[in-house]
């Protein structure tokens, strides 16, 4: 693999999962972008939003994407949901000559059916009570963060895919 692979979609896309898949079996590091900005903040992103907003939030993302993504490192990155999204992040990222921006494409209904269970952890969608209410509302988020999902490079779609078979049309990908 010559390039790192950075990963971007909307929450439940399987990101992590794929994303640790593919770093185990290309023995690279694998990259959460949320964790690693926790991990420099000292602190969750919960607390930050909380505690000081979300452009405050944004700012400091970027200024970590920056940061990681000016390392000459091979890893699998996963970007948070939005980080595509915000100021020229999804811009950057594809100009970066060493990375690979690849967009796992996911439909609301199942990206509904993924998060439904685990919704109390996840603030943005804690306080939707049905399953029709969390699709219209991922439907919704969609539609405003596809236009930068579509700018990556690569995309493949992970509706009633496995994790192995999505690893296997990554490393096609990759090769």
């Amino acid at each position: 693999m010559v390039k790192s692979l950075i990963l971007i979609g909307y929450m439940g896309c399987g990101k992590s999962a794929l994303g640790k898949s593919i770093a185990a079996n290309k023995s690279l590091p694998f990259i959460d972008l949320d964790d690693y900005i926790e991990s420099q903040e000292n602190t969750t992103i919960s607390k930050i939003f909380e505690k000081e907003g979300e452009l405050y939030f944004r700012k400091k993302e970027r200024l970590h994407l920056e940061n990681l993504l000016s390392k000459k490192i091979q890893a699998v990155i996963s970007l948070g949901g939005g980080t595509p999204c915000y100021f020229d992040n999804i811009d950057y990222i594809i100009q970066k000559e060493d990375f690979l921006s690849l967009y796992l494409k996911t439909s609301p209904k199942v990206l509904a059916a993924r998060l439904f269970e685990e919704k109390n952890h996840r603030p943005m969608i804690a306080h939707l009570d049905s399953l029709e209410a969390l699709e219209e509302f991922i439907a919704k988020h969609l539609f405003e963060r596809t236009p930068f999902y579509l700018k990556a490079e690569q995309q493949l779609t992970t509706d009633n895919q496995s994790v192995e078979a999505l690893v296997d049309q990554v490393e096609k990908l990759l090769a």
